[in-house]
């Protein structure tokens, strides 16, 4: 199985990364295309890599194409891929927001699918959330999870209308934490804690409390429960929550991601 990843931004690396140790791909290099020169030299350093800067020389050959570009890139990039392709092959989008029929169209090729990634993926603890066309077999679609599980995990959804929906809360989901954890920091600072403290009180106290959630089978509500007593501390932040309506207004943030990618998939 030949693996080519499209763009070695951020994501697209990262995924490269994580692949290439994948047993799927033995001891064949994965394919790595951009057209960055700064990029091309940097990534010929690294051994394990194929690394292209001309798309002749590499799509042709892949069984598994990778497209891990901006969104408003891909109409240039596809007009360019779609005279190499072929319909054996099969395109897995890591762009937010491109439908699986967009791509279809512009590319001209049958099988596709459509991936919602996020960014821890970056340290393998990343959640990928992906749908495919009819064309994409049950084995294909089980060799494309193993390849996306070596970022973290994945989850199959039915429909594109969940890829959307995972926008909202997986793949914005980590902004919506560091904002949490940025006001909790600027809390801990005001308070008279230094830079350091308040950075070991803040990322601690988040990563002890999803340890605590992933290891046992309590709700989030009954650890608040647990936590809070009457008349307590953690009470009075909890309502002072409640009172300024904090719930709805992130339940409200993250629809506010969901509908922006259903805009972005129908322009």
């Amino acid at each position: 199985m030949k693996v080519l990843v499209i763009g070695a931004g951020n994501m697209g690396l990262t995924y490269a990364e994580g692949m290439v140790k994948s047993s799927l791909l033995g001891e064949k290099n994965l394919q790595i295309f951009d057209t960055d020169p700064e990029k091309i030299i940097a990534l010929k350093e690294v051994s394990h890599f194929d690394v292209y800067d001309k798309l002749e020389d590499c799509l042709p050959k892949a069984d598994l194409v990778f497209i891990a570009v901006k969104p408003y890139h891909s109409d240039d990039l596809f007009e360019k891929m779609k005279p190499m392709i072929n319909q054996n092959q099969i395109f897995i989008s890591l762009m937010a927001g491109v439908t699986i029929e967009s791509i279809q169209e512009r590319l001209g090729a049958e099988k596709v699918v459509r991936t919602m990634p996020n960014l821890p993926a970056q340290v393998g603890k990343g959640v990928t959330s992906y749908t495919e066309s009819d064309k994409v077999s049950r084995v294909e679609l089980l060799a494309i999870r193993n390849l996306l599980d070596t970022t973290g995990e994945s989850i199959h959804v039915d429909t594109q209308k969940f890829i959307d929906a995972s926008t909202g809360i997986s793949g914005s989901g980590p902004a919506y934490v560091f904002y949490f954890m940025n006001s909790m920091l600027e809390a801990a600072k005001k308070m008279g804690f230094s830079e350091h403290d308040s950075k070991v009180l803040v990322s601690n106290t988040f990563e002890g409390a999803v340890e605590l959630f992933n290891k046992n089978d309590l709700s989030p509500q009954t650890w608040m429960n647990r936590v809070a007593s009457k008349g307590g501390t953690t009470r009075a932040a909890l309502d002072s929550m409640d009172d300024n309506n904090v719930k709805d207004l992130i339940k409200e943030a993250a629809y506010a991601a969901f509908n922006r990618a259903i805009e972005l998939g129908e322009k």
